[in-house]
């Protein structure tokens, strides 16, 4: 295929990137595949450690899938060797391995979900126990003295447990230069890789010198923060938007976010330019564009990448019935009014809320709606043979009914 020109390849592969080592060697790659017609190979690794993609997750894919629109091929690493090892970058102790198992299956996970953004038919999926795997004693040794341990040791992870008195097991020393050795092997032009993974990029390029090889470029992509705004995006902290859910709750989710916030998910998360995105923040400065409206869009292009259109739409659709309208929504859960009771008892009694404490705190906190209007106390009493409209918190909807 012909290759844009490389200004503007530049341009989207500029986007979103954290530091590109060095942009200088990326131009010249660029400009020599424009010339001989030869697409750069790009990989990037992925030990499969979790079997479910979040949004997090998707920064990395998205820069994939720009180099692989502008006609570069791009090779889906899965460190199955790796995985045996346990990566500790930004641990401050030995992570457990996973066994072989468990790899399979999260390796097998991965596949089906990276093609979301990806183009199957164009898209090279490896696993790097291709030649770790088959890699000799001799061969190791050589790869060892590629580096010194006190190289090793300048990783931050590394250095904070050897000063700690922290164990390290020799194990995990050899992980950044297996991974490094994955570069050698492929022959990567460039590595693409999380900040957190810029030292062991870093190896690939230097042991890519070692071996006789022009070094790789290296683009390094932020790490994304979650609904918080505050800490990275993790299925641990539940500050995530896994690429599975329902489009009703990806929907949701997003809409929770900041407006500082959307920008930077917009940025990271989809392919609008970069320049378009400049004057959209400033239209929302100027009081031009509602930032409801920014936000609405960020999620239906974010819910169509992982499911179809036409369910963006529909949880478009949901979302203002619900927020705009102020209705509940279908599904809403039915509780059963059997006498006049006080809304703090009933929400007690229904487990809606856990103690008369939190629904205090929850109604100061604006967070309890009953028929679309914030009640004044907590203590108005809810009429047995009236229906109410209960909305709890951001996304808990009720419908309260007289029910004998």
């Amino acid at each position: 295929m012909a290759f844009p020109v490389v200004g503007e390849q530049l341009d989207l592969l500029r986007k979103g990137a954290l530091e590109i080592i060095s942009e200088e060697d990326l131009e010249r790659k660029l400009a020599r595949s424009l010339k001989t017609g030869k697409p750069l190979l790009v990989k990037a690794g992925f030990d499969p450690t979790a079997p479910d993609i979040h949004l997090g997750h998707t920064v990395l894919i998205r820069k994939m899938k720009h180099f692989q629109e502008l006609g570069h091929t791009v090779v889906f690493l899965i460190g199955d060797f790796t995985g045996l090892i346990g990566d500790p970058s930004g641990r401050n102790k030995t992570r457990p391995p996973l066994s072989p198992q468990e790899i399979t299956a999260n390796a097998e996970t991965y596949k089906e979900q990276i093609f979301k953004l990806l183009d199957p038919q164009k898209t090279v999926i490896d696993f790097n126990s291709r030649w770790l795997g088959v890699l000799t004693p001799a061969e190791i040794i050589r790869l060892t003295a590629a580096y010194t341990v006190a190289q090793i040791l300048e990783r931050d992870d590394f250095s904070k447990r050897y000063k700690n008195g922290e164990p390290i097991s020799v194990h995990e020393l050899l992980y950044p230069l297996m991974q490094g050795y994955d570069s050698v092997a492929l022959q990567a032009d460039v590595e693409l890789g999380g900040s957190d993974q810029k030292f062991n990029l870093l190896v690939g390029r230097e042991l890519q010198r070692s071996y006789g090889q022009e070094p790789q470029v290296i683009l390094t992509m932020p790490l994304l923060e979650g609904l918080d705004g505050v800490q990275k995006m993790s299925k641990s902290l539940g500050n995530y938007v896994g690429i599975h859910e329902a489009p009703a709750d990806m929907f949701g989710k997003i809409m929770s976010i900041s407006d500082e916030l959307m920008f930077r998910y917009y940025e990271l998360l989809t392919d609008v330019p970069g320049k378009k995105l400049i004057l959209m923040k400033q239209s929302v400065t100027d009081g031009k564009l509602n930032p409801m409206e920014a936000k609405i869009e960020l999620a239906k292009s974010i819910i169509a990448d992982f499911h179809t259109q036409a369910a963006a739409d529909a949880a478009e659709a949901g979302f203002i019935k619900v927020f705009r309208n102020k209705e509940a929504p279908a599904d809403a859960k039915v509780l059963a009014l059997a006498a006049d009771e006080p809304l703090v008892d009933f929400l007690v009694r229904h487990n809606v809320l856990a103690s008369r404490g939190e629904v205090k705190r929850v109604h100061a906190q604006g967070g309890i709606y009953l028929d679309s209007e914030r009640p004044a106390e907590i203590t108005v009493m809810l009429l047995k043979g009236r229906s109410y409209s209960l909305k709890v918190g951001k996304r808990k909807f009720y419908r309260i009914e007289s029910r004998p």
